[in-house]
């Protein structure tokens, strides 16, 4: 990334709105001076920026391409077909519905074109790393359908695909879902397949965090075994904030209609061109590199964390995230995230398997994105264990942070 379009969009801004620009300013600062480590997170390019930022943002367009609700689409029309040629071309699905404002209503959408309310559904339980959207009887999900949670082992923190057959032979659910916010292994997508056949069930692939490394080619796809592919636009593949579903051209009517009208009103045209923009970015070698070190740096990040005395699931990770507790260095997962807050390295708690406290969940993408490599990994991770253990007091560990990241700007001048 060369070009520093947000500080651009700040000076139109300070002309017009002054205190909306300081707020806008303030975000890129903190963004750019602290160290962004929460998995879910990245820094989209300038183009990203430049289309989430145009007059495309003006347009109502309820409705699909040639088939809309308003006058005047003959532009975005062109804009989502290309959004979907890409996103097929890139992920090799048959259909591709790049609406979705988000990865929950890919998912509300993905349950309203295969299932009804009341149906069974096996998914990953929340405290294994389920998402709200596999049935938290907070969300829809747990208020709309009987969901039959599976978990993982104890001693490898591996899915536990025995209990997986088990539990889908004993309650025949209508769907299973696979995916998960804090796994940090590739999923067995053949097996869940096989499972889904024997029982008579839909698979869903809620691919939300591995997409972007499926799009750089160091993660299995789930497109060939699911029914139905969930994912966002962010995270690893670094596009802007939103969802899409990926599915085989016979449910792809029921795939659209249960995002609009079902789900959702008018599609975001900007955000729909900046997909396509992301897709596009992501079918280049320079991304195939790009995901590749991010996985690459997950690694080093795992092992030396694990060298600090933190305890890392899995034994390590295959993907861009990894997920650790820190009670060997005395402090819970809760208490350790606002320590490292203080420190100006921000990351989020998860629930950790099989145990009462809350654990660290950190990712790589975005860090990757700056340019940082295996060096810096294990800066941070020796920093880290550092502010955790009290050994660094805040002040001081705010100072390395900027430092570190003063050489890595998201933004470049």
């Amino acid at each position: 990334m060369s070009v520093t379009h947000a500080p651009q969009t700040a000076d139109v801004l300070t002309r017009q709105d002054p205190e909306l620009a300081e707020i806008l300013l303030g975000e890129l600062h903190r963004q750019s001076s602290t160290l962004q480590l929460i998995a879910a997170e990245n820094f989209c390019s300038p183009a990203v920026l430049a289309a989430l930022g145009s007059a495309l943002a003006n347009k109502y367009a309820e409705g699909y391409p040639g088939a809309r609700h308003h006058g005047g689409c003959e532009i975005v029309d062109v804009a989502e077909r290309l959004a979907v040629d890409r996103a097929k071309s890139l992920f090799g699905a048959e259909h591709a519905n790049v609406q979705s404002h988000s990865g929950s209503s890919a998912v509300l959408a993905a349950y309203a074109a295969l299932l009804r309310p009341g149906d069974t559904v096996l998914a990953l339980g929340l405290p294994y790393g389920g998402h709200l959207t596999h049935g938290s009887p907070a969300n829809f999900s747990g208020r709309w359908f009987d969901f039959v949670p599976y978990g993982v082992d104890a001693e490898t923190g591996l899915i536990d695909h025995e209990q997986v057959r088990t539990l889908a032979r004993t309650h025949r659910p209508k769907a299973i879902v696979c995916g998960s916010i804090a796994y940090p292994r590739h999923i067995d997508y053949a097996f869940f397949r096989e499972v889904a056949d024997e029982v008579g069930a839909y698979l869903i692939a809620d691919a939300a965090h591995p997409i972007g490394l499926v799009a750089g080619g160091v993660a299995p796809s789930p497109v060939p075994y699911a029914d139905v592919v969930c994912a966002t636009t962010h995270k690893v593949l670094r596009g802007p904030r939103g969802g899409m579903i990926l599915c085989g051209g016979e449910l792809a009517e029921r795939v659209d209609r249960a995002v609009f009208p079902f789900t959702q009103g008018g599609a975001q045209m900007h955000t729909i061109a900046a997909k396509a923009v992301a897709f596009g970015e992501a079918a280049t070698p320079a991304f195939a590199a790009y995901a590749h070190q991010v996985v690459a740096n997950a690694r080093i990040l795992a092992a030396a964390l694990a060298d600090e005395g933190i305890v890392v699931t899995t034994g390590g990770t295959d993907t861009h995230l990894v997920t650790a507790d820190p009670a060997p260095l005395g402090v819970d997962g809760r208490a350790a995230r606002g320590r490292l807050a203080a420190a100006g390295m921000v990351l989020d708690c998860c629930a950790l398997p099989h145990a009462d406290t809350r654990g660290l969940r950190l990712g790589t993408a975005a860090v990757t994105t700056q340019g940082m490599a295996e060096k810096e990994m294990e800066r941070i991770a020796a920093l880290l264990a550092g502010v955790v253990r009290g050994e660094v007091e805040s002040v001081r560990a705010r100072e390395e942070v900027r430092d570190l990241v003063g050489g890595f700007p998201p933004y470049p001048a």
